[in-house]
């Protein structure tokens, strides 16, 4: 899924909770900072190399507008740098592990992890084979699931039109 639409659907998420049990702002925020950071964190070199390189920004645009099978020519650091990257952060073993360090020193779970989580969760099933899978078990393996292609104009046309209808029936009016 694209990075604004994790953040819009934790986003709806957290506005639906907080109709039955409070949240503050600050946990909103974290957790739709952390919804998006999986995604910051593997555009983090192509980012560098923006900024470092009269071929960056093309780089850069050419790989986040990316169809399946056409992903722009990388350096083999480069390429190597953003999937090791993409696993790590897509993987559920290592949100597992984050998770069980911060339950055991904050003494409960932190609310704002379930940002990252949907990240996850959501991911291994908007992404094909072809394009990115999330190996969701990474580093044990580089398995993921053949998911729909996020990136598909009509699964983008879907999902935002589901949103607008959450949207619609977490703020109705009663």
């Amino acid at each position: 899924m694209d990075i604004l639409a994790h953040g819009l659907w934790v986003g709806l998420g957290a506005a639906a909770w907080h109709r039955h049990r409070p949240l503050d702002r600050r946990t909103v925020g974290l957790a739709v900072g952390l919804a998006v950071l999986p995604d910051l964190v593997q555009l983090a070199p192509l980012v560098a190399l923006t900024l470092s390189s009269s071929e960056g920004w093309r780089v850069l645009l050419a790989y986040a507008n990316a169809l399946p099978g056409y992903e722009p020519p990388m350096s083999p650091l480069l390429a190597g740098l953003t999937h090791h990257l993409h696993c790590v952060m897509h993987s559920a073993l290592v949100a597992g592990a984050v998770t069980g360090v911060l339950w055991l020193w904050l003494g409960s779970f932190w609310l704002p992890l379930l940002g990252w989580w949907s990240h996850v969760l959501i991911d291994v099933f908007t992404h094909s084979a072809d394009f990115y899978p999330s190996p969701v078990f990474y580093p044990v393996t580089y398995w993921g699931f053949d998911g729909v292609a996020w990136n598909n104009t009509w699964f983008m046309v879907m999902n935002y039109l589901a949103m607008v209808i959450v949207f619609a029936l977490i703020f109705r009016r009663k």
